[in-house]
């Protein structure tokens, strides 16, 4: 495991809609931990692999680590498939902007379909905070970053 240095702002790599994850190894696992390990540290309560520099569909989410007991998550390969039409409108930072945050609208929740680790689909239903979060960092699979689609605040 190891803190690997955080892209920011301005580097390219965070604009690219990163491609699929289609191998389900020993190296995926390690970027993952990899992951984990530079989110707790920043410290956030997501990331995604182009804010490290790897071009992949995936991402690490923990909403629950500074308040309370860590419940960290795992996504390969997400997809949204059905969304609230109602939206939240909340305050966001990312780890890739430090210091700033925007206000920026959300769904209220959200399905995803995604992969674990070792490649078998999952489904689940994610509201408030956790949609929120989701949202962000699917965002950043999809070379967007919160200063295109938020209000500087």
């Amino acid at each position: 495991m190891a803190v690997r240095p955080l892209r920011y702002d301005g580097d390219l790599v965070l604009l690219q809609v990163a491609p699929a994850i289609e191998s389900f190894d020993e190296g995926l696992a390690a970027l993952v931990l990899d992951l984990f390990e530079t989110m707790y540290a920043a410290p956030g309560r997501g990331l995604a692999a182009p804010q490290v520099g790897v071009s992949r569909r995936l991402f690490v989410v923990d909403t629950d680590w500074k308040e309370g007991d860590p419940a960290p998550m795992i996504f390969i390969n997400p997809e949204i498939v059905a969304q609230s039409s109602e939206q939240m409108v909340g305050e966001e930072g990312c780890l890739s902007i430090p210091e700033k945050t925007f206000e920026v609208a959300r769904p209220t929740w959200v399905e995803l379909a995604w992969q674990d680790l070792d490649g078998a689909p999952l489904q689940g239903r994610f509201e408030a905070v956790q949609a929120r979060c989701i949202c962000h960092e699917l965002d950043h699979l999809d070379g967007k970053l919160i200063n295109q689609t938020g209000k500087l605040i």
